[in-house]
């Protein structure tokens, strides 16, 4: 097996190795264990019912293999930007730009959305002057080194973890009824699952931030692959504790017509004074995605710059902390201006299309590598890229409609990058 060295990488543009196998983890947890399990449930529930479950597990299978093709790639390409680099080493500049201005794109709009739902969950008279705050803080955190992104992160899913733990100790507490658990198929019926698949995968996609951290830890041939599985079965485990505890206790119907699902879950129990875990929990489990995205953009726009294909600023790396300094100011600065300006919180469902393309690439570049390089089944790579398109499509149409126009948008761009620097 060889390793690549990143293109146009020269001793003072590589990133630092700092982070250990288990900084990995976290920095994936702090991604996945996040804002998606308190605002992915009430939907999920409103499109599949109790079949939901189903939608998890699913949407968790379709993980496992874009897991497994990102580990494989990361084996070879131990460097930032992740699918970005795979794509352009596999496949092509083309789906190489396919992969990364989906990724910038949809992040983009999802640390939007997530700042303000931190601030709104926190004080909602204040929401967007805390969203701002919060994105400054990271802004600065990020620029300092990526150990300290990953020692606040460990503190932020410590936070989530025991919320969660909590919550889901006095559901049980309550009256569990198992009739709430059936029938598996709703009213929407295999569509509906799909499309809880679909929003169940946005949890998940959290796996991609350790990929795009690639350069930066240590012995990634090894350490890569094992945090990504390490990391999904975590979350995994979290995420089907919680959905049928609550679905146990108040069934899908009380859960798709919540605002705060889990709320309601305590509320069935007998535990609304408790209701602050929730909120803890939320606002902690906010914090560490915004924390982790940030992360994740500014070394995918450092890939992407230093093939030339983003403006080449965003390529200088900090001659003492050794991260995308740069890079990681410009995503802040964008961040404030858009928090300030628009509320995405409602309007950022092509985010899933978007991730659901990036890894529909990641499949297919996964496709590629010889027997010898292999370390899972081609098997895996076409039932991941299958599993990404059918719930790319079952999402709603006006999630598919803007994801394709901004994907769309984005080709001109790619075409003027490339005659500036062929």
């Amino acid at each position: 097996m060889t390793k690549m060295t990143p293109r146009g990488a020269t001793a003072e543009s590589r990133l630092s190795r700092r982070l250990t196998t288990g900084d990995a983890v976290v920095i994936g947890l702090g991604s996945m264990i996040g804002a998606g399990i308190f605002t992915a449930l009430a939907p999920a529930a409103a499109a599949a019912g109790a079949g939901l479950v189903v939608g998890l597990a699913i949407a968790a299978a379709v993980a496992y293999c874009n897991a497994s093709s990102s580990a494989e790639l990361a084996r070879l390409y131990p460097a930032s930007g992740g699918t970005y680099v795979y794509a352009r080493e596999r496949l092509s500049g083309f789906w190489a730009w396919v992969a990364g201005w989906g990724f910038v794109v949809g992040k983009l709009a999802s640390c939007s959305a997530v700042a303000l739902t931190f601030g709104y969950y926190l004080i909602p008279g204040y929401a967007r002057h805390l969203a701002v705050g919060a994105v400054i803080a990271f802004t600065v955190l990020n620029y300092y080194g990526i150990e300290k992104t990953a020692r606040a992160t460990k503190f932020i899913v410590a936070v989530v973890l025991l919320s969660l733990a909590a919550i889901v100790a006095l559901v049980f507490a309550g009256e569990a009824d198992p009739g709430n658990l059936r029938p598996l198929i709703g009213s929407n019926g295999v569509y509906g699952i799909l499309q809880s698949a679909g929003i169940w995968f946005f949890a998940f996609a959290g796996y991609s931030r350790i990929a795009t951290l690639a350069e930066e830890v240590r012995d990634p041939e090894t350490a890569i692959p094992r945090a990504i599985v390490l990391g999904l079965g975590i979350t995994l485990f979290v995420y089907a504790a919680v959905v049928v505890s609550a679905l146990l206790l108040v069934g899908p119907v009380l859960l798709a017509e919540s605002d705060a699902p889990l709320v309601t879950a305590l509320a069935g129990a007998g535990f609304l004074q408790w209701q602050w875990l929730v909120r803890a929990g939320a606002t902690a489990a906010t914090l560490g995605v915004l924390l982790s995205l940030m992360a994740g953009i500014s070394r995918m726009l450092f890939a992407m710059a230093r093939d030339r294909r983003m403006p080449s600023y965003l390529a200088r790396v900090h001659p003492v902390h050794r991260v995308p300094h740069l890079a990681g100011l410009t995503v802040g600065a964008i961040l404030v201006a858009v928090v300030l300006l628009v509320d995405l919180r409602a309007a950022i469902g092509f985010s899933s299309f978007t991730v659901l393309l990036y890894y529909a690439v990641t499949n297919a570049s996964a496709y590629t590598p010889a027997e010898q390089e292999r370390l899972y089944s081609r098997k895996i790579a076409v039932l991941g890229l299958l599993g990404c398109l059918v719930l790319a499509l079952t999402l709603p149409a006006a999630s598919v409609a803007v994801g394709s126009a901004v994907m769309l948008a984005g080709i001109p761009v790619y075409i003027l990058a490339k005659r500036r620097n062929p």
